[in-house]
């Protein structure tokens, strides 16, 4: 299936130029997280899926330019494609969370089906000297991942992964070294210091490319280049297996705009094996 055949890909484009609240978009993204199911959900079962009341999936129909919720789930029927789902109703919890991550990462690999925004991605990526990568709370152990594979092809990369103060001062500070862009992760729950953040650094110049669960994630408004990749919802906390697989896809999009990544990458691999630094 082409990309952007997908359920997932077609309900991006039906929400694409509307101003939705936040309400509307929690609903827009429940909707892509579960694209292919959506088409026969009622109005009350889309409304629990998204944590929401019976009158908010309406008002989101209407604002959608539909009737009601109806007119909205016969459209979804009509340009649904023939397809059997797989049954997972007899699998456990643990299971099931699996399956969903599965789900996540075949949405990833649609969106990935037009490379452009990851390629202009790595671009930003590679140029900026420094490279600021910025992660809190949840999102800190896919900035630390990102910013330490990084390090070993870019001259100069500088994690952010602690809030406070601090962090304006260090992207001040990066600013004035000749940074350009700033790699932001952003999952849920979404810290309102992390929107400021980038909105400051925006204001300080740089680009902001942002790694986050959804399209419709806080962040997106303060954002230059924002590419989706969902979280895991059924355990007691998040998982994040498509977010992770985004960063390395953009590592790679970035080392194809290092000349001198795999010069780099075979140095440290000369230097680790002089050094004994990992078991054979």
């Amino acid at each position: 299936m082409n990309g952007t055949d997908s359920p997932a890909a077609r309900l991006q484009a039906l929400f694409e130029g509307h101003r939705l609240t936040p309400t509307q978009r929690r609903i827009a993204h429940s909707m892509v997280r579960r694209a292919a199911d959506v088409p026969f959900l009622s109005s009350v079962e889309l409304a629990e899926l998204a944590g929401v009341s019976q009158p908010s999936v309406t008002r989101f129909a209407v604002a959608l330019g539909f009737d009601g919720y109806p007119a909205l789930r016969r459209h979804l029927r009509e340009v649904a494609p023939a397809g059997t789902a797989v049954d997972t109703a007899s699998y456990n919890a643990y299971q099931q969370a699996v399956e969903a991550e599965i789900e996540n990462l075949k949405h990833l690999a649609e969106i990935l089906a037009d490379p452009r925004p990851v390629v202009r991605a790595g671009r930003l990526l590679a140029a900026s000297r420094p490279l600021p990568v910025l992660g809190l709370r949840a999102a800190a152990s896919q900035a630390y991942g990102f910013a330490y594979f990084a390090a070993k092809v870019h001259p100069d990369v500088r994690l952010l992964d602690e809030g406070g103060t601090m962090v304006r001062d260090r992207i001040d500070a990066a600013v004035r070294a000749g940074a350009d862009a700033l790699l932001c992760f952003a999952l849920p729950r979404h810290p309102r210091e992390v929107v400021d953040i980038l909105a400051y650094a925006r204001e300080a110049g740089l680009s902001v490319v942002t790694v986050a669960d959804s399209a419709f994630a806080p962040v997106a408004k303060v954002s230059d280049l924002l590419i989706p990749a969902a979280v895991g919802t059924g355990l007691a906390f998040d998982t994040a297996c498509a977010p992770m697989l985004l960063g390395r896809v953009l590592l790679e999009a970035m080392c194809d705009e290092l000349p001198d990544a795999q010069a780099r990458l075979e140095e440290f691999d000369a230097r680790a094996a002089a050094r004994g630094l990992f078991v054979e």
